[in-house]
């Protein structure tokens, strides 16, 4: 077994010779040899008279674990006779080495303090421990526990390989501050264990202003009033922009089209030379007055020309054949009249 006193008796050997007298008296050696750049008189004791085998060290399993040497026996004869024996020492591995928490780091003495947001969906992974163990084999396998939790019902830990999940999301009535204290153990006998605390702090994205003075903050209305104020406020503005354009746009279908100009009469027209447009009369030149002179006459009408006084303009009008006919045309300064008789 390792972590063995100096000096402890490991094994004994034993040789057997017929010879008589001085011949059959026996001497017991290590045959030299260098193992780890150490030579074995220097690990290992036998003596010489019986063959007891001491250990002249302590041995350490993760350091080596074992060793190979020969063991000579000589008579006291002439020539000396011998014979050797191969000796095999094991080294049992103790479990003497106590789990190193490396994950979460801590200083010396102190806790671990982790902040974790309060809207964490299930299985939200909130650390993971390590540990390890210098020993070997059994003896440094490593289990992972809770021995402290505030609240068995809202964190788990992988026994295995130590990792801590959310069990369900958070509520209002969850403390702000948890507290958890989880135990690295080997499979030892005895098993060694070692210890870390974990203190969590939840944190709030949307609304952080809470008291500190407690530990349970206080349930709050999502949907409060004063939502429901401005939700209402902001119907009634768009309800009357909403209204507003509908009238304008009603009103402006309702304005009042342009009254289109009277189309001049045919039996009274006024033409003027380079002349424009007063009020609905239409003016013509020579050419068009001759175009419905010719319209008028071949339709049974007559087409009567009469200078305008005080102008330059014509007054023309156009009589059915056996009739007479008063035109008026209106100017800026007087009315005429004019009566025609045609008689064929």
């Amino acid at each position: 077994m390792e972590n063995n006193a100096p000096g402890s008796l490991l094994s004994s050997v034993t040789a057997f010779d017929p010879d008589l007298h001085e011949n059959q008296y026996l001497v017991y050696f290590i045959v030299e040899k260098e193992i780890y750049n150490t030579s074995m008189s220097m690990l290992f004791s036998i003596n010489p008279e019986d063959g007891n085998l001491y250990a002249l060290r302590t041995f350490d399993y993760e350091r080596e674990n074992e060793f190979l040497f020969h063991i000579e026996a000589r008579d006291s004869g002439f020539p000396p006779l011998s014979s050797n024996v191969t000796v095999h020492i094991i080294i049992l591995d103790q479990n003497d080495n106590t789990p190193v928490i490396v994950s979460p780091w801590r200083a010396q003495g102190s806790v671990v303090e982790e902040a974790i947001p309060r809207s964490t969906d299930k299985g939200y992974l909130i650390a993971k421990v390590i540990a390890i163990d210098a020993d070997s084999v059994q003896n440094s396998r490593i289990t992972y526990q809770f021995l402290q939790i505030t609240d068995a019902t809202l964190f788990s830990l992988d026994q295995y390989n130590g990792e801590i999940r959310t069990m369900r999301i958070f509520s209002y009535r969850d403390p702000r501050h948890q507290r958890l204290v989880i135990v690295a153990k080997d499979n030892g006998d005895p098993s060694l264990s070692a210890t870390v605390t974990i203190k969590l702090s939840t944190v709030e994205h949307v609304i952080k202003a809470f008291s500190d003075t407690t530990e349970f903050p206080l349930e709050y209305d999502i949907f409060s009033d004063l939502n429901l104020y401005l939700v209402i406020g902001l119907g009634s503005v768009s309800f009357l922009l909403l209204i507003t354009i509908l009238v304008i746009i009603v009103l402006k279908c309702q304005k009042p089209k342009p009254a289109k100009p009277t189309p001049p009469c045919r039996n009274s027209v006024i033409s003027q030379r380079n002349s424009t447009i007063a009020d609905s009369t239409l003016v013509s030149s020579d050419a068009y007055w001759y175009s419905l002179f010719l319209a008028e006459t071949r339709k049974g009408k007559v087409v009567v020309r009469q200078p305008i006084p005080k102008g330059a303009g014509y007054m023309v009008s156009s009589l059915p054949r056996g009739t007479g006919l008063t035109e008026t045309s209106e100017s800026r300064a007087s009315t005429l009249q004019v009566r025609y008789q045609i008689i064929y």
